[in-house]
């Protein structure tokens, strides 16, 4: 997720299109905020470990 966040922040920039870059944004910081949880120990999604 915090992957295609980080593309869409791209493309949305490039191409000139702010709906990609708002979506891009939001996608960015659900990826980092499962990231911090997963790393934490906490139960994301109802797995313990998400490879």
């Amino acid at each position: 997720m915090i992957v295609l966040g980080i593309i869409l922040l791209i493309l949305g920039f490039v191409l000139g299109i702010s709906i990609l870059w708002t979506i891009g944004i939001i996608l960015l910081v659900i990826g980092v905020a499962l990231w911090i949880l997963g790393a934490l120990g906490h139960a994301v999604g109802g797995r313990r470990h998400y490879w």
